[in-house]
């Protein structure tokens, strides 16, 4: 996480590498080389980190009208930038790929719109039209807007106005290359104190796009509540909505307006 030169956007983007590395303090847990082999628990709890620090900076900066947007709410949500993580990954079967696709974004929109933020006003909106965009472009399936929406506290118009926004932010740049991924699945690790990336017991491979998408577990061909596709479901075809259990009910209060 870096400032841009000439702005108040704290990027999430990989710094240089340096060559000598602290000291990790005990306890530090060691992820797997490659992001979709890791823990998805591990990889919301670093992406949930980022983000924080994000909005913490980015919540200094006085709110105008020259940078109000449509992600903007009135008041910070009731609910942490890790549960809501949790939740999204809980209810869609979301993949790794797409929570790190999510830094990307960030880094695509802020690159176009200097004035755009993430803060405690934006984030969890961010978050869902990321989310949504992200399973479109790198997935085989994923849920309709309709359940995006639901899962994210907001109405089906809302979400699908939030798309459109953001398409135009990022000219459609939505398509995000494997060897991207990786690269910011490496430096999240690096700036996270209780992580650290295991060494390899073989010699280094790096796998294609087509081979990490392979690697990823069988919840692209899940449907949303986890039970997996019907026989016969084509690979690319969007997962229909199903009956949503309890949890997803249960003492949810919509993001204010």
């Amino acid at each position: 996480m870096h400032l841009q030169p000439g702005s108040n956007h704290v990027s999430p983007s990989p710094e240089p590498t340096v060559s000598s590395q602290p000291a990790q303090p005990a306890g530090v847990i060691l992820v797997p080389e490659y992001f979709h082999q890791a823990d998805m628990n591990h990889l919301t709890i670093m992406i949930a980190d980022m983000l924080c620090r994000l909005t913490a900076h980015n919540d200094q900066i006085p709110l105008t009208s020259a940078n109000l947007t449509r992600f903007h709410s009135r008041a910070p949500p009731q609910i942490s930038v890790y549960d809501y993580l949790r939740r999204i990954v809980k209810y869609t079967s979301l993949e790794r790929a797409c929570l790190l696709v999510i830094l990307i974004y960030i880094d695509r929109v802020c690159e176009r719109v200097r004035t755009f933020t993430i803060s405690s006003l934006t984030v969890h909106r961010f978050i869902i039209a990321s989310v949504t965009l992200a399973a479109k472009a790198v997935c085989d399936s994923y849920c309709t807007n309709s359940h995006y929406a639901k899962v994210g506290g907001l109405s089906t118009q809302e979400l699908n106005s939030l798309e459109v926004e953001f398409l135009g932010l990022i000219e459609w740049r939505v398509a995000v290359e494997g060897t991207m991924m990786q690269r910011y699945y490496v430096n999240l690790v690096r700036q996270h104190s209780r992580f650290e990336i295991a060494e390899s017991a073989h010699p280094h491979h790096q796998h294609s796009v087509s081979d990490s998408q392979n690697d990823e577990d069988e919840n692209m061909n899940s449907s949303p509540d986890g039970s997996e596709n019907e026989p016969g479901q084509s690979e690319g075809s969007v997962v229909a909505e199903t009956d949503y259990v309890e949890g997803l009910r249960d003492q949810w209060v919509p993001m204010g307006e």
